[in-house]
């Protein structure tokens, strides 16, 4: 069992903690693309191209710096974007500039109920093709749909769903809502699971939106909170995070919930896409794309990774409600707004991906 240090934060433990402002200069911060309408996720290939996805159905790419006014995709029905569902979470292959394969994961509409799915796609000339479904019938709802994916240094592809609005769904193994998913590439059930058969990872999740892991190989997840007391989990393979039995710090007695490695407290973060900083002056920090928040955490662990030491608040309103967080290889970090879901104050420009550069 992994233990950690459990934190959870006050205005107060923001000053103790020596937390950083909006007006810090650590970033050179520029607009890649703007006038989008809710980015949500972005991942960049070998050659250089930024892919992404908006909400609204499209995926789309920037190239040589330049937005494809074409979309490379866009979905259309049984796919709907309603609520917070939509077209979600993004991974490219690892061997894309060879096969060419992206992963996506999106809210359709079927039998008057909302679900989501995973597909993988083949791209090619920026135009993609072939809709193969490799997961699907994931619960959905106007809320909690989770929807970030990431392929893990192991090949395999993870999953973040929400309770669809349906809080006891998080606890019943046979459900694929509130839960973090491992798959195959081609839809497969990895034989080290730890249910035999399932795809289930971990359970007892809200709406986490954020996955990374750190140069370890240790796995976080970002977790909304229903009020307030939004959670960090280092995620354990058969791990049970406690929703909707416990939130934040709680606990109940002679249970095996996991309790977060840091929480909010009584402040709302709301936190989504996160990235760990593996080059740079913030190496090694956990950066963390909030909502509600409005700005960027930058989480800072001890030698284990399991303990919290510091954390800093930057861009704090800089840039309104915040939904990604993306480490490039050249260390610099994509943010993307989301102040278009309807819960945002828009400004202009919006919706925006930023370029930040250490």
């Amino acid at each position: 069992m992994i233990s950690g240090r459990l934190i959870t934060l006050s205005e107060a433990d923001y000053i103790r903690f020596g937390v950083l402002n909006s007006r810090n200069n650590s970033f050179q911060i520029g607009t890649i693309a703007e006038n989008l309408y809710i980015p949500w996720a972005v991942d960049i290939s070998e050659d250089g191209r930024l892919f992404f996805t908006e909400r609204s159905g499209n995926l789309r790419v920037i190239e040589n710096g330049i937005l494809n006014p074409v979309p490379v995709y866009t979905f259309e029905p049984p796919f709907i974007s309603t609520g917070e569902g939509g077209l979600m979470g993004l991974a490219l292959d690892r061997d894309f500039l060879s096969n060419g394969y992206v992963y996506l994961m999106y809210t359709y509409q079927e039998n008057g109920g909302l679900y989501s799915r995973v597909v993988r796609m083949h791209v090619g000339d920026n135009t993609a093709s072939g809709e193969e479904i490799i997961l699907d019938q994931i619960p959905a709802g106007q809320s909690h749909n989770g929807g970030r994916i990431k392929i893990g240094p192991d090949g395999y592809l993870y999953i973040t769903t929400g309770d669809a609005g349906e809080r006891y769904l998080s606890q019943d193994i046979n459900s694929l809502a509130g839960k973090i998913l491992r798959i195959g590439l081609d839809g497969s059930i990895p034989p080290d699971n730890p249910f035999p058969g399932s795809p289930v990872y971990a359970l007892g999740l809200r709406n986490p939106q954020g996955l990374a892991w750190n140069d370890r190989g240790i796995l976080y997840a970002s977790d909304h909170g229903e009020t307030a007391h939004d959670e960090i989990n280092i995620i354990q393979p058969g791990g049970n995070y406690g929703w909707p039995f416990v939130v934040g710090d709680e606990e109940i007695q002679e249970s095996d919930f996991i309790k977060p490695v840091i929480q909010s407290g009584n402040n709302t973060w709301a936190p989504a896409g996160m990235a760990f900083m593996t080059a740079g002056p913030r190496m090694g920090q956990l950066l963390v794309s909030t909502l509600r928040g409005s700005m960027l955490l930058a989480i800072i662990f001890d030698e284990s990774g399991t303990r919290v030491a510091n954390v800093e608040q930057l861009l704090q309103g800089r840039y309104g409600r915040l939904r990604e967080a993306y480490q490039a290889r050249d260390g610099s970090i994509y943010l993307t707004t989301s102040n278009l879901d309807g819960r945002g104050i828009p400004g202009p420009g919006d919706d925006k991906i930023l370029r930040l550069e250490q």
